[in-house]
């Protein structure tokens, strides 16, 4: 009950608009917050049903040691009649068909078949029932390290990247997911839930250091988060062993990477990383927390570019932006 009046809260909270048409919720945190107290009460009933469990345990135990043996009641019951051919005189061919289990299974079994190899055949037969969109290509191997991150990390639990083509939605999050934008999505990320917001157009929203920041202290970013922070990204090294066997199983499942791009995927890494690396350095906080930590690490110090962190800013970065209009290349074509 507590999560039907958080859902019902929240979606009448994002569709509220002013008179002057702006969101009255244009920050999706204070959905959240006004929902709390719907979690704390999904809390306590989760409690009093694992309080529960625990006492059916108790009591399954403390019955098998307490209990006394039951006797076992012999029980007959009368043989069955053969069907006379009298009851079957007009009888239709569904109750025969009824009466006879094999025959029943077999049948269901060819109609089972008949009805998947309909719905199968169709989707083998044509290259792609997705409409394809020339601007959309496929990720770049550190984002696809980025992405791969996402998914482990269970970020797709409680973030979609599905816009809705709703006004409130579009208002909030930017234009609305197309289909021909997943097509190199394998598995898709659509999500299923909103307890963050929607991140189809996160892409060039914010800076690389704002993503790193909002990893590493997710309150520091976006006051009332819930979020926890995944400060052990920053920290931990990126491992590029498999990145060109993820490319080659991409290539399998369609996506277009050329043998050249898996070739060349560990100085593409490189390059990125070594961009987003010198995107970081724009804050001077981090460079002088950085340079104090690179001195004192030694030989074992991980460059920035070599770290998960920088992985997931490439994705989170590349999200939405492949049908973005470039507005700095609109403006000279307007001026032209």
């Amino acid at each position: 009950l507590p999560m039907y009046v958080a859902g019902f809260t929240q979606w009448a909270m994002w569709k509220q608009f002013n008179p002057d048409g702006t969101l009255v919720y244009g920050n999706f945190l204070e959905t959240v917050t006004e929902i709390l107290p719907m979690y704390w009460m999904r809390a306590i009933g989760g409690s009093l049903y694992v309080i529960g469990i625990l006492v059916l345990a108790y009591n399954i135990v403390a019955t098998i040691k307490y209990g006394s043996k039951v006797t076992d009641d012999l029980a007959e019951a009368p043989a069955l009649t053969k069907v006379s051919k009298r009851r079957v005189l007009g009888e239709a061919w569904h109750t025969w068909l009824e009466r006879r289990p094999v025959q029943l299974t077999i049948l269901a079994t060819v109609a089972i078949l008949i009805g998947g190899i309909v719905q199968i055949v169709p989707t083998i037969m044509v290259k792609s029932n997705i409409p394809t969109i020339t601007s959309v290509q496929p990720y770049t191997p550190l984002e696809l390290e980025g992405r791969d991150i996402y998914i482990r990390e269970g970020c797709v639990s409680c973030h979609s990247q599905m816009i809705r083509p709703f006004r409130d939605e579009v208002e909030r999050y930017g234009e609305y997911s197309k289909a021909g934008e997943y097509v190199y999505d394998h598995p898709f990320l659509w999500g299923s839930k909103r307890t963050g917001p929607d991140l189809h157009r996160i892409g060039k929203k914010y800076s690389d250091n704002w993503h790193l920041n909002h990893m590493y202290d997710p309150q520091s970013t976006s006051s009332g988060s819930i979020m926890p922070a995944y400060q052990w990204l920053i920290r931990n090294e990126l491992d590029k062993s498999l990145t060109e066997a993820k490319m080659n199983a991409m290539v399998k499942l369609g996506v277009p990477y050329s043998e050249d791009d898996i070739a060349n995927a560990q100085q593409s890494m490189t390059d990125q990383g070594t961009q987003i690396e010198q995107n970081l350095y724009s804050d001077p906080d981090f460079a002088k927390t950085y340079e104090e930590d690179k001195a004192d690490g030694g030989d074992e110090f991980i460059e920035m570019r070599n770290r998960e962190i920088v992985a997931l800013i490439a994705y989170l970065q590349r999200l939405g932006t492949d049908i973005k209009v470039d507005e700095s290349n609109l403006e000279v074509s307007n001026q032209n």
